[in-house]
Protein backbone atom coordinates (compact mmCIF):
# COMPACT_ATOMS: atom_id res chain seq x y z
CA UNK A 1 0.00 0.00 0.00
CA UNK A 2 2.97 2.44 1.02
CA UNK A 3 4.10 3.07 -3.45
CA UNK A 4 -0.48 3.23 -3.32
CA UNK A 5 -0.57 6.06 -1.18
CA UNK A 6 3.31 7.55 -2.44
CA UNK A 7 1.42 8.26 -5.59
CA UNK A 8 -1.49 9.86 -4.32
CA UNK A 9 0.33 12.50 -2.59
CA UNK A 10 2.03 12.85 -6.16
CA UNK A 11 -1.09 12.94 -8.00
CA UNK A 12 -2.19 16.19 -5.85
CA UNK A 13 0.59 17.76 -6.49
CA UNK A 14 0.83 16.97 -10.05
CA UNK A 15 -2.57 18.44 -10.34
CA UNK A 16 -1.30 22.19 -9.54
CA UNK A 17 -0.09 21.59 -13.23
CA UNK A 18 -3.25 21.72 -15.32
CA UNK A 19 -4.50 24.22 -12.98
CA UNK A 20 -1.92 26.45 -13.30
CA UNK A 21 -1.12 25.79 -16.81
CA UNK A 22 -4.81 26.94 -17.89
CA UNK A 23 -4.42 30.01 -15.31
CA UNK A 24 -1.08 30.87 -17.88
CA UNK A 25 -2.94 30.38 -20.82
CA UNK A 26 -6.07 32.29 -20.07
CA UNK A 27 -3.58 35.20 -18.89
CA UNK A 28 -1.94 35.50 -22.39
CA UNK A 29 0.77 33.19 -21.86
CA UNK A 30 2.67 30.93 -24.51
CA UNK A 31 3.09 27.61 -23.97
CA UNK A 32 6.97 27.68 -24.72
CA UNK A 33 7.07 29.50 -21.53
CA UNK A 34 4.69 27.43 -19.51
CA UNK A 35 6.71 24.19 -20.50
CA UNK A 36 10.36 25.47 -20.52
CA UNK A 37 10.42 27.57 -16.99
CA UNK A 38 9.42 24.69 -15.36
CA UNK A 39 12.88 22.72 -16.14
CA UNK A 40 14.85 25.70 -15.72
CA UNK A 41 13.41 26.29 -11.99
CA UNK A 42 13.55 22.77 -10.91
CA UNK A 43 17.20 22.95 -11.12
CA UNK A 44 18.19 24.61 -8.48
CA UNK A 45 15.89 22.99 -5.75
CA UNK A 46 17.44 19.19 -7.06
CA UNK A 47 20.74 20.50 -7.52
CA UNK A 48 20.50 21.66 -3.47
CA UNK A 49 18.91 18.29 -3.05
CA UNK A 50 21.55 16.15 -4.13
CA UNK A 51 24.60 18.17 -3.13
CA UNK A 52 22.61 18.23 0.45
CA UNK A 53 22.71 13.89 0.40
CA UNK A 54 26.62 13.91 -1.31
CA UNK A 55 25.54 12.39 -4.30
CA UNK A 56 26.23 14.40 -7.24
CA UNK A 57 29.48 13.16 -8.10
CA UNK A 58 27.88 9.35 -8.62
CA UNK A 59 24.98 11.05 -10.89
CA UNK A 60 27.97 12.86 -13.09
CA UNK A 61 29.86 9.43 -13.65
CA UNK A 62 26.44 7.23 -14.29
CA UNK A 63 25.83 10.07 -16.93
CA UNK A 64 28.81 9.60 -18.54
CA UNK A 65 28.62 5.93 -19.28
CA UNK A 66 25.97 6.26 -21.20
CA UNK A 67 25.24 9.86 -22.42
CA UNK A 68 23.21 8.91 -25.30
CA UNK A 69 20.60 6.82 -23.55
CA UNK A 70 20.01 9.63 -21.00
CA UNK A 71 20.22 12.36 -23.61
CA UNK A 72 17.00 10.32 -25.63
CA UNK A 73 15.28 8.89 -22.45
CA UNK A 74 15.01 11.89 -20.80
CA UNK A 75 14.11 13.83 -23.91
CA UNK A 76 11.06 11.74 -24.07
CA UNK A 77 10.51 11.26 -21.05
CA UNK A 78 10.56 14.97 -19.78
CA UNK A 79 9.97 16.83 -23.11
CA UNK A 80 7.97 14.96 -25.22
CA UNK A 81 5.89 14.86 -21.65
CA UNK A 82 5.40 18.25 -20.99
CA UNK A 83 5.80 20.45 -23.85
CA UNK A 84 2.68 18.59 -25.60
CA UNK A 85 0.86 19.29 -22.18
CA UNK A 86 1.12 22.90 -21.98
CA UNK A 87 0.30 23.11 -25.61
CA UNK A 88 -3.04 21.27 -24.79
CA UNK A 89 -3.73 23.83 -22.02
CA UNK A 90 -4.14 26.95 -25.07
CA UNK A 91 -7.08 24.90 -26.75
CA UNK A 92 -9.05 22.68 -23.99
CA UNK A 93 -9.54 23.39 -20.04
CA UNK A 94 -7.36 22.25 -17.59
CA UNK A 95 -9.98 18.92 -16.14
CA UNK A 96 -10.24 17.74 -19.83
CA UNK A 97 -6.13 17.66 -19.99
CA UNK A 98 -6.02 16.18 -16.81
CA UNK A 99 -8.95 13.71 -18.01
CA UNK A 100 -6.91 13.01 -20.83
CA UNK A 101 -3.92 12.42 -19.41
CA UNK A 102 -5.32 9.20 -17.46
CA UNK A 103 -4.46 7.37 -20.52
CA UNK A 104 -0.86 7.04 -19.47
CA UNK A 105 -2.80 4.36 -16.88
CA UNK A 106 -3.64 2.27 -20.02
CA UNK A 107 -0.58 3.48 -22.12
CA UNK A 108 1.85 2.33 -19.25
CA UNK A 109 -0.05 -1.21 -19.13
CA UNK A 110 0.17 -1.50 -22.90
CA UNK A 111 4.44 -0.91 -22.59
CA UNK A 112 4.89 -3.54 -20.16
CA UNK A 113 6.01 -6.04 -23.12
CA UNK A 114 8.69 -3.42 -23.95
CA UNK A 115 10.39 -4.19 -20.61
CA UNK A 116 11.65 -7.48 -18.39
CA UNK A 117 10.89 -8.27 -15.41
CA UNK A 118 12.47 -10.72 -12.57
CA UNK A 119 10.85 -13.81 -11.54
CA UNK A 120 11.65 -16.24 -8.94
CA UNK A 121 11.39 -20.14 -10.36
CA UNK A 122 12.99 -23.55 -9.17
CA UNK A 123 16.49 -22.64 -10.78
CA UNK A 124 16.35 -18.88 -8.81
CA UNK A 125 15.74 -15.15 -10.36
CA UNK A 126 15.28 -15.09 -13.94
CA UNK A 127 14.55 -12.20 -16.19
CA UNK A 128 11.56 -12.72 -18.52
CA UNK A 129 9.97 -10.23 -21.09
CA UNK A 130 6.51 -8.84 -19.23
CA UNK A 131 3.20 -9.14 -20.14
CA UNK A 132 0.32 -6.84 -20.29
CA UNK A 133 -1.62 -7.41 -16.85
CA UNK A 134 -4.78 -8.07 -18.25
CA UNK A 135 -7.17 -8.11 -14.84
CA UNK A 136 -5.22 -4.21 -13.42
CA UNK A 137 -5.78 -2.96 -17.09
CA UNK A 138 -9.71 -3.78 -16.46
CA UNK A 139 -9.49 -1.92 -13.41
CA UNK A 140 -8.14 0.84 -15.24
CA UNK A 141 -10.89 1.04 -17.55
CA UNK A 142 -13.28 1.08 -14.80
CA UNK A 143 -11.63 4.22 -13.93
CA UNK A 144 -10.95 5.66 -17.15
CA UNK A 145 -14.65 5.05 -17.83
CA UNK A 146 -15.51 7.22 -14.70
CA UNK A 147 -13.35 10.01 -15.77
CA UNK A 148 -15.46 9.55 -19.68
CA UNK A 149 -18.59 10.20 -17.12
CA UNK A 150 -16.96 13.03 -15.37
CA UNK A 151 -16.37 15.03 -18.42
CA UNK A 152 -19.08 13.99 -20.95
CA UNK A 153 -21.00 16.41 -20.62
CA UNK A 154 -18.28 19.61 -20.73
CA UNK A 155 -16.86 18.07 -23.79
CA UNK A 156 -20.21 18.61 -26.07
CA UNK A 157 -19.47 22.73 -25.20
CA UNK A 158 -15.47 22.39 -27.15
CA UNK A 159 -15.14 22.94 -31.09
CA UNK A 160 -13.76 19.52 -33.11
CA UNK A 161 -10.39 21.97 -33.65
CA UNK A 162 -10.52 22.52 -30.11
CA UNK A 163 -10.86 18.47 -28.88
CA UNK A 164 -8.56 17.53 -31.22
CA UNK A 165 -5.48 19.93 -30.44
CA UNK A 166 -6.32 19.40 -27.07
CA UNK A 167 -6.29 15.59 -26.67
CA UNK A 168 -3.58 14.56 -29.29
CA UNK A 169 -0.86 16.30 -27.90
CA UNK A 170 -1.90 14.70 -24.34
CA UNK A 171 -2.16 11.42 -25.21
CA UNK A 172 1.38 11.39 -26.64
CA UNK A 173 2.49 12.64 -23.56
CA UNK A 174 0.42 9.95 -21.78
CA UNK A 175 2.95 7.32 -23.96
CA UNK A 176 6.42 9.17 -23.44
CA UNK A 177 6.63 9.86 -19.81
CA UNK A 178 6.41 5.70 -18.64
CA UNK A 179 8.37 5.11 -21.76
CA UNK A 180 10.78 7.70 -20.85
CA UNK A 181 10.58 6.87 -16.84
CA UNK A 182 10.72 2.97 -17.07
CA UNK A 183 13.69 3.16 -19.87
CA UNK A 184 15.81 5.57 -17.19
CA UNK A 185 15.01 3.09 -15.02
CA UNK A 186 16.71 -0.07 -17.26
CA UNK A 187 19.32 2.35 -17.76
CA UNK A 188 20.24 3.49 -14.20
CA UNK A 189 19.62 -0.07 -12.67
CA UNK A 190 18.95 0.67 -9.39
CA UNK A 191 22.39 2.15 -8.77
CA UNK A 192 21.00 5.73 -8.28
CA UNK A 193 18.34 6.88 -6.07
CA UNK A 194 15.14 9.35 -6.99
CA UNK A 195 16.72 12.49 -6.44
CA UNK A 196 19.55 11.76 -8.41
CA UNK A 197 17.68 10.10 -11.43
CA UNK A 198 15.17 13.28 -11.82
CA UNK A 199 18.31 15.47 -11.40
CA UNK A 200 20.13 13.35 -13.94
CA UNK A 201 16.64 13.70 -16.53
CA UNK A 202 16.62 17.29 -15.77
CA UNK A 203 19.42 17.70 -16.84
CA UNK A 204 19.94 15.94 -20.06
CA UNK A 205 16.71 17.25 -21.14
CA UNK A 206 18.31 21.07 -21.50
CA UNK A 207 19.01 20.47 -24.87
CA UNK A 208 15.31 20.61 -25.82
CA UNK A 209 14.67 23.30 -23.20
CA UNK A 210 17.33 25.42 -24.61
CA UNK A 211 15.92 25.09 -27.68
CA UNK A 212 12.66 25.60 -27.41
CA UNK A 213 13.04 28.96 -25.33
CA UNK A 214 15.02 29.80 -28.42
CA UNK A 215 12.22 29.55 -30.21
CA UNK A 216 10.19 31.51 -27.99
CA UNK A 217 12.12 34.80 -27.93
CA UNK A 218 11.81 35.06 -31.40
CA UNK A 219 8.38 33.81 -31.99
CA UNK A 220 6.41 35.28 -28.95
CA UNK A 221 9.02 37.42 -26.99
CA UNK A 222 10.32 37.00 -23.42
CA UNK A 223 7.81 35.22 -20.47
CA UNK A 224 5.71 37.99 -18.38
CA UNK A 225 6.66 37.99 -14.56
CA UNK A 226 3.44 36.95 -13.81
CA UNK A 227 3.84 33.90 -16.46
CA UNK A 228 7.33 33.56 -14.76
CA UNK A 229 5.81 33.22 -11.03
CA UNK A 230 3.33 31.08 -11.79
CA UNK A 231 5.90 28.61 -13.51
CA UNK A 232 8.29 28.75 -10.53
CA UNK A 233 5.00 27.70 -8.81
CA UNK A 234 4.52 24.14 -10.98
CA UNK A 235 8.13 23.74 -10.92
CA UNK A 236 8.34 23.68 -7.40
CA UNK A 237 4.92 21.40 -6.62
CA UNK A 238 4.54 19.33 -9.87
CA UNK A 239 8.76 19.27 -11.38
CA UNK A 240 10.03 18.66 -7.93
CA UNK A 241 7.78 17.41 -5.21
CA UNK A 242 5.59 15.20 -7.07
CA UNK A 243 7.93 13.94 -9.49
CA UNK A 244 10.16 12.43 -7.04
CA UNK A 245 6.91 11.21 -4.99
CA UNK A 246 5.74 9.75 -8.25
CA UNK A 247 9.38 7.96 -9.28
CA UNK A 248 10.20 7.09 -5.54
CA UNK A 249 6.81 4.87 -5.78
CA UNK A 250 7.47 3.31 -8.82
CA UNK A 251 11.27 2.61 -7.97
CA UNK A 252 9.13 0.66 -4.57
CA UNK A 253 7.68 -1.48 -7.65
CA UNK A 254 10.82 -1.99 -9.89
CA UNK A 255 10.24 -4.77 -11.77
CA UNK A 256 6.97 -5.66 -10.84
CA UNK A 257 4.73 -4.34 -14.25
CA UNK A 258 1.18 -5.49 -12.50
CA UNK A 259 1.81 -2.97 -9.29
CA UNK A 260 4.02 -0.06 -11.46
CA UNK A 261 1.06 -0.23 -13.40
CA UNK A 262 -1.19 0.22 -9.92
CA UNK A 263 1.14 2.74 -9.27
CA UNK A 264 0.74 4.48 -12.64
CA UNK A 265 -3.18 4.57 -11.99
CA UNK A 266 -2.67 6.36 -8.70
CA UNK A 267 -2.84 9.36 -11.35
CA UNK A 268 -6.57 9.32 -11.92
CA UNK A 269 -6.53 11.15 -8.64
CA UNK A 270 -5.41 14.41 -10.52
CA UNK A 271 -8.25 14.48 -11.90
CA UNK A 272 -10.28 15.00 -8.84
CA UNK A 273 -7.56 17.20 -7.49
CA UNK A 274 -8.06 19.65 -10.73
CA UNK A 275 -11.68 19.99 -10.52
CA UNK A 276 -11.46 21.09 -7.05
CA UNK A 277 -8.80 23.60 -7.69
CA UNK A 278 -10.19 24.59 -11.30
CA UNK A 279 -13.93 25.25 -8.92
CA UNK A 280 -12.56 27.11 -6.50
CA UNK A 281 -9.60 29.27 -8.36
CA UNK A 282 -10.88 29.53 -11.70
CA UNK A 283 -14.37 28.97 -11.03
CA UNK A 284 -15.08 26.62 -12.94
CA UNK A 285 -19.03 25.08 -13.07
CA UNK A 286 -19.66 22.56 -10.24
CA UNK A 287 -20.04 18.84 -11.39
CA UNK A 288 -23.33 17.65 -12.13
CA UNK A 289 -25.22 14.47 -11.33
CA UNK A 290 -23.07 12.33 -14.21
CA UNK A 291 -20.15 13.54 -13.13
CA UNK A 292 -20.35 12.52 -9.75
CA UNK A 293 -21.20 8.84 -10.73
CA UNK A 294 -18.05 9.41 -12.43
CA UNK A 295 -16.33 10.31 -9.39
CA UNK A 296 -17.52 7.13 -7.40
CA UNK A 297 -16.70 4.93 -10.69
CA UNK A 298 -12.83 6.34 -10.12
CA UNK A 299 -12.08 5.91 -6.89
CA UNK A 300 -14.09 2.21 -7.07
CA UNK A 301 -11.49 1.41 -9.74
CA UNK A 302 -8.86 2.54 -7.53
CA UNK A 303 -10.03 0.49 -5.07
CA UNK A 304 -9.82 -2.40 -7.20
CA UNK A 305 -6.63 -1.97 -9.22
CA UNK A 306 -4.83 -1.67 -5.83
CA UNK A 307 -6.79 -5.32 -4.65
CA UNK A 308 -5.74 -7.24 -8.13
CA UNK A 309 -2.27 -5.45 -8.30
CA UNK A 310 -1.06 -6.63 -4.71
CA UNK A 311 -3.17 -10.22 -4.63
CA UNK A 312 -0.84 -13.30 -4.78
CA UNK A 313 0.64 -14.59 -7.72
CA UNK A 314 2.14 -11.24 -8.80
CA UNK A 315 5.97 -11.19 -10.45
CA UNK A 316 9.10 -10.45 -8.35
CA UNK A 317 11.00 -7.86 -9.18
CA UNK A 318 14.39 -6.49 -8.06
CA UNK A 319 13.44 -4.11 -5.38
CA UNK A 320 9.69 -4.86 -4.07
CA UNK A 321 7.96 -2.80 -1.84
CA UNK A 322 8.05 -3.28 1.94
Amino acid sequence: MRPIIIGVFAAFFFAATFILNRSMDLAGGSWIWSASLRYVFMLPFLIVIVLVRKNLRPLFTEMKKRPAAWLLWSTIGFGLFYAPLCFAAGYAPGWLIAATWQMTIICGSLLSPLFYVTVMTEHGPKQVKGKIPFKGLLMSLIILLGIILMQVQQTTELSIIAILLGILPVIIASFAYPLGNRRMMDVCEGRLDVFQRVLGMTLASLPFWIILSIYGLVTVGPPSTSQTVQSSLVAISSGVIATILFFQATDLVRGNMQKLAAVEATQSMEVLFALLGELMLLHSPAPKALSWIGVVLVMGGMILHSYVSNKKGAPIGKKESA
